[in-house]
Protein backbone atom coordinates (compact mmCIF):
# COMPACT_ATOMS: atom_id res chain seq x y z
CA UNK A 1 0.00 0.00 0.00
CA UNK A 2 3.01 2.38 0.29
CA UNK A 3 3.59 4.57 -2.52
CA UNK A 4 5.96 4.03 -4.75
CA UNK A 5 8.72 6.35 -5.09
CA UNK A 6 11.06 8.38 -7.81
CA UNK A 7 14.30 7.83 -8.59
CA UNK A 8 16.04 11.06 -7.46
CA UNK A 9 16.53 12.52 -11.42
CA UNK A 10 13.04 12.25 -11.54
CA UNK A 11 11.94 13.25 -8.04
CA UNK A 12 14.55 16.34 -8.57
CA UNK A 13 12.80 17.33 -11.68
CA UNK A 14 9.02 16.92 -10.34
CA UNK A 15 10.00 19.08 -7.48
CA UNK A 16 12.05 21.81 -9.15
CA UNK A 17 9.98 21.79 -12.15
CA UNK A 18 6.59 20.08 -11.98
CA UNK A 19 3.13 21.21 -10.71
CA UNK A 20 -0.03 20.21 -8.93
CA UNK A 21 -0.80 17.98 -6.43
CA UNK A 22 1.83 15.40 -7.40
CA UNK A 23 4.77 18.03 -6.69
CA UNK A 24 3.89 18.36 -3.34
CA UNK A 25 3.57 14.77 -2.82
CA UNK A 26 6.88 14.05 -3.82
CA UNK A 27 8.23 17.58 -1.50
CA UNK A 28 6.37 15.11 1.49
CA UNK A 29 8.10 11.77 0.42
CA UNK A 30 11.68 13.68 0.30
CA UNK A 31 10.61 15.16 4.29
CA UNK A 32 10.54 12.36 5.22
CA UNK A 33 12.71 9.95 3.37
CA UNK A 34 14.27 7.96 5.88
CA UNK A 35 18.23 8.58 4.72
CA UNK A 36 18.09 11.98 3.25
CA UNK A 37 14.77 13.67 4.44
CA UNK A 38 14.64 16.64 7.19
CA UNK A 39 15.41 15.00 10.68
CA UNK A 40 12.27 16.93 12.28
CA UNK A 41 9.85 15.77 9.77
CA UNK A 42 11.14 12.05 10.05
CA UNK A 43 10.70 12.40 13.51
CA UNK A 44 7.21 13.35 13.41
CA UNK A 45 3.99 11.53 13.96
CA UNK A 46 -0.26 11.23 14.05
CA UNK A 47 0.02 12.76 17.11
CA UNK A 48 2.31 15.54 16.80
CA UNK A 49 0.96 16.48 13.92
CA UNK A 50 -2.14 16.67 14.77
CA UNK A 51 -1.90 20.29 16.67
CA UNK A 52 -0.86 21.60 13.53
CA UNK A 53 -3.49 20.56 11.30
CA UNK A 54 -5.74 22.26 13.89
CA UNK A 55 -3.82 25.40 13.89
CA UNK A 56 -4.19 25.46 10.14
CA UNK A 57 -7.76 25.00 10.01
CA UNK A 58 -8.20 27.85 12.19
CA UNK A 59 -6.02 30.03 10.23
CA UNK A 60 -7.95 29.43 7.54
CA UNK A 61 -11.07 30.43 9.17
CA UNK A 62 -9.39 33.52 10.25
CA UNK A 63 -8.45 34.14 6.83
CA UNK A 64 -12.08 34.21 5.93
CA UNK A 65 -13.57 36.21 8.51
CA UNK A 66 -10.59 38.73 7.71
CA UNK A 67 -11.60 38.78 3.97
CA UNK A 68 -7.65 38.20 3.26
CA UNK A 69 -8.23 36.12 -0.09
CA UNK A 70 -4.50 36.61 -0.71
CA UNK A 71 -3.42 35.32 2.71
CA UNK A 72 -6.45 32.00 2.22
CA UNK A 73 -4.41 31.24 -0.81
CA UNK A 74 -1.97 30.83 1.70
CA UNK A 75 -3.51 28.88 4.72
CA UNK A 76 -5.14 27.02 2.35
CA UNK A 77 -1.77 25.71 1.18
CA UNK A 78 -1.09 25.23 4.59
CA UNK A 79 -3.97 23.24 4.94
CA UNK A 80 -3.58 20.87 2.38
CA UNK A 81 -0.12 20.29 3.12
CA UNK A 82 -1.31 19.07 6.79
CA UNK A 83 -3.85 16.55 4.25
CA UNK A 84 -0.61 15.33 2.52
CA UNK A 85 1.40 14.85 5.87
CA UNK A 86 -1.03 12.66 7.19
CA UNK A 87 -1.66 10.18 4.48
CA UNK A 88 1.92 10.35 3.98
CA UNK A 89 2.75 8.94 7.77
CA UNK A 90 -0.24 6.51 6.97
CA UNK A 91 1.17 5.35 3.65
CA UNK A 92 4.60 4.28 5.39
CA UNK A 93 2.64 2.45 7.94
CA UNK A 94 0.40 0.50 5.44
CA UNK A 95 -2.62 1.80 6.39
CA UNK A 96 -3.49 3.77 3.33
CA UNK A 97 -2.39 6.08 0.88
CA UNK A 98 -3.47 9.81 -0.61
CA UNK A 99 -4.78 8.41 -3.11
CA UNK A 100 -7.16 6.45 -1.41
CA UNK A 101 -8.25 9.64 0.68
CA UNK A 102 -9.22 11.25 -2.83
CA UNK A 103 -10.96 8.22 -3.63
CA UNK A 104 -12.73 8.04 -0.06
CA UNK A 105 -13.83 11.91 -0.06
CA UNK A 106 -14.92 11.07 -3.84
CA UNK A 107 -17.40 8.86 -3.08
CA UNK A 108 -18.57 9.81 -0.54
CA UNK A 109 -19.64 13.20 -2.27
CA UNK A 110 -21.03 11.36 -4.83
CA UNK A 111 -23.41 9.45 -2.57
CA UNK A 112 -24.47 12.05 -0.57
CA UNK A 113 -25.63 14.24 -3.67
CA UNK A 114 -28.15 11.54 -5.36
CA UNK A 115 -29.86 14.91 -6.33
CA UNK A 116 -26.84 15.66 -8.43
CA UNK A 117 -24.63 12.19 -9.41
CA UNK A 118 -27.88 9.83 -9.29
CA UNK A 119 -31.58 10.35 -9.97
CA UNK A 120 -33.03 12.31 -7.29
CA UNK A 121 -34.70 15.59 -7.82
CA UNK A 122 -33.03 18.77 -6.82
CA UNK A 123 -36.49 20.46 -6.68
CA UNK A 124 -35.22 20.86 -2.86
CA UNK A 125 -34.49 23.46 -0.37
CA UNK A 126 -31.53 24.27 1.18
CA UNK A 127 -32.67 22.76 4.34
CA UNK A 128 -34.52 19.64 2.87
CA UNK A 129 -30.90 18.92 1.58
CA UNK A 130 -29.67 19.17 4.96
CA UNK A 131 -31.42 16.69 6.50
CA UNK A 132 -31.14 14.26 3.51
CA UNK A 133 -27.33 14.76 4.26
CA UNK A 134 -27.78 14.34 7.72
CA UNK A 135 -29.61 11.27 6.97
CA UNK A 136 -27.28 9.89 5.18
CA UNK A 137 -24.67 10.30 7.52
CA UNK A 138 -26.70 8.42 10.10
CA UNK A 139 -26.92 5.57 7.76
CA UNK A 140 -23.10 5.35 7.51
CA UNK A 141 -23.13 5.29 11.11
CA UNK A 142 -25.51 2.49 11.07
CA UNK A 143 -26.70 1.63 14.73
CA UNK A 144 -24.28 3.71 16.40
CA UNK A 145 -25.85 5.93 19.31
CA UNK A 146 -27.12 9.70 18.63
CA UNK A 147 -23.97 11.34 19.50
CA UNK A 148 -21.68 8.94 18.03
CA UNK A 149 -19.12 10.66 15.48
CA UNK A 150 -18.83 14.08 16.90
CA UNK A 151 -15.28 15.02 17.28
CA UNK A 152 -14.03 15.44 20.76
CA UNK A 153 -11.50 17.65 19.60
CA UNK A 154 -13.74 20.81 18.24
CA UNK A 155 -14.13 23.36 19.39
CA UNK A 156 -16.01 23.78 22.84
CA UNK A 157 -18.76 25.85 21.59
CA UNK A 158 -19.17 24.31 18.34
CA UNK A 159 -19.11 20.36 19.42
CA UNK A 160 -22.09 21.85 21.97
CA UNK A 161 -23.85 22.80 19.14
CA UNK A 162 -23.35 19.74 17.00
CA UNK A 163 -24.68 17.81 20.25
CA UNK A 164 -28.03 19.81 20.60
CA UNK A 165 -28.13 19.71 16.96
CA UNK A 166 -28.01 15.77 16.81
CA UNK A 167 -30.41 15.75 20.25
CA UNK A 168 -32.50 17.71 18.40
CA UNK A 169 -33.39 15.50 15.65
CA UNK A 170 -34.77 12.84 17.64
CA UNK A 171 -36.80 15.10 19.51
CA UNK A 172 -34.63 15.68 22.54
CA UNK A 173 -35.06 19.90 22.39
CA UNK A 174 -36.76 22.91 24.14
CA UNK A 175 -39.82 23.81 21.77
CA UNK A 176 -38.79 27.68 22.15
CA UNK A 177 -36.23 30.15 23.14
CA UNK A 178 -38.63 30.90 25.83
CA UNK A 179 -37.73 27.40 27.75
CA UNK A 180 -34.12 28.32 26.59
CA UNK A 181 -33.76 31.61 28.31
CA UNK A 182 -35.73 30.08 31.73
CA UNK A 183 -32.93 27.72 31.87
CA UNK A 184 -29.91 30.33 31.28
CA UNK A 185 -31.24 32.23 33.83
CA UNK A 186 -31.56 29.26 36.43
CA UNK A 187 -27.88 28.18 35.65
CA UNK A 188 -26.81 31.38 36.00
CA UNK A 189 -28.33 31.36 39.77
CA UNK A 190 -26.49 28.21 40.05
CA UNK A 191 -23.37 29.75 39.47
CA UNK A 192 -23.92 32.58 42.34
CA UNK A 193 -24.80 29.88 44.37
CA UNK A 194 -21.63 27.73 43.71
CA UNK A 195 -19.48 31.15 43.88
CA UNK A 196 -20.68 31.11 46.98
CA UNK A 197 -20.82 27.86 48.81
CA UNK A 198 -19.54 25.21 46.98
CA UNK A 199 -15.80 23.84 45.73
CA UNK A 200 -14.18 24.88 42.52
CA UNK A 201 -15.00 22.05 40.94
CA UNK A 202 -18.12 22.27 41.21
CA UNK A 203 -18.31 26.42 39.82
CA UNK A 204 -16.17 24.66 37.24
CA UNK A 205 -19.06 22.07 36.38
CA UNK A 206 -21.90 25.13 36.36
CA UNK A 207 -19.74 27.46 34.20
CA UNK A 208 -20.06 24.73 31.58
CA UNK A 209 -23.17 24.02 31.72
CA UNK A 210 -24.21 27.72 31.57
CA UNK A 211 -22.29 27.97 28.82
CA UNK A 212 -24.03 24.95 26.97
CA UNK A 213 -26.94 26.62 27.48
CA UNK A 214 -25.70 29.84 25.71
CA UNK A 215 -24.61 27.88 23.03
CA UNK A 216 -28.34 26.21 23.08
CA UNK A 217 -29.86 29.61 22.61
CA UNK A 218 -27.63 30.66 19.91
CA UNK A 219 -28.78 27.33 17.92
CA UNK A 220 -32.26 28.50 18.88
CA UNK A 221 -31.68 31.64 17.53
CA UNK A 222 -30.01 30.56 14.81
CA UNK A 223 -26.80 32.40 15.42
CA UNK A 224 -23.29 30.25 15.09
CA UNK A 225 -21.67 30.64 19.20
CA UNK A 226 -18.38 30.49 17.62
CA UNK A 227 -18.33 32.85 15.21
CA UNK A 228 -20.30 34.93 17.62
CA UNK A 229 -17.23 34.28 20.16
CA UNK A 230 -14.99 35.01 17.69
CA UNK A 231 -17.14 38.79 16.36
CA UNK A 232 -16.57 39.85 20.01
CA UNK A 233 -13.39 38.97 20.91
CA UNK A 234 -12.30 40.90 17.88
CA UNK A 235 -14.53 43.85 19.10
CA UNK A 236 -12.79 43.88 22.99
CA UNK A 237 -9.17 43.55 20.92
CA UNK A 238 -9.96 46.54 18.55
CA UNK A 239 -11.53 48.51 21.66
CA UNK A 240 -8.80 48.08 24.23
CA UNK A 241 -6.23 49.00 21.04
CA UNK A 242 -7.49 52.06 21.50
CA UNK A 243 -7.51 52.57 24.97
CA UNK A 244 -3.88 52.05 24.82
CA UNK A 245 -3.75 54.54 21.99
CA UNK A 246 -4.93 57.59 23.68
CA UNK A 247 -2.80 56.32 26.67
CA UNK A 248 0.00 56.67 24.58
CA UNK A 249 -0.69 59.82 23.47
CA UNK A 250 -0.52 61.57 26.69
CA UNK A 251 2.88 59.08 27.11
CA UNK A 252 1.50 56.47 29.22
CA UNK A 253 0.64 52.43 29.24
CA UNK A 254 -2.86 50.82 30.58
CA UNK A 255 -0.52 49.98 33.81
CA UNK A 256 0.03 53.67 34.41
CA UNK A 257 -3.89 53.94 34.35
CA UNK A 258 -6.71 52.32 36.57
CA UNK A 259 -9.90 51.09 35.61
CA UNK A 260 -12.00 54.14 36.55
CA UNK A 261 -9.78 55.86 33.57
CA UNK A 262 -9.77 52.92 31.14
CA UNK A 263 -13.51 52.59 31.81
CA UNK A 264 -14.18 56.14 30.56
CA UNK A 265 -11.95 54.81 27.59
CA UNK A 266 -13.72 51.95 27.06
CA UNK A 267 -16.99 53.73 26.62
CA UNK A 268 -15.56 56.58 24.28
CA UNK A 269 -13.82 53.48 21.84
CA UNK A 270 -17.26 51.81 22.13
CA UNK A 271 -19.24 54.76 20.92
CA UNK A 272 -16.13 55.52 17.83
CA UNK A 273 -16.86 51.83 17.35
CA UNK A 274 -20.69 52.12 16.59
CA UNK A 275 -20.34 55.86 14.89
CA UNK A 276 -18.01 53.90 12.15
CA UNK A 277 -20.54 51.40 11.79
Amino acid sequence: MTQSRLDRDASDRLIHNGAGIERLLEIMARLRDPETGCPWDIEQSFATIAPYTLEEAFEVADAIDRQAWPDLKGELGDLLFQTVYHARMASEAGHFTFAEVVETISDKMVARHPHVFGDQSRDKTAEQQTQDWEAQKAAERGASRTLDGIAQSLPALTRALKLQNRAARVGFDWPSTGEVLDKLTEEAREVVEARDTLSHDHLTEEIGDLLFVMANLARHLKVDPEAALRTANAKFTRRFARIEDWLAEAGRKPADSDLAEMDALWNRAKAEDKASR
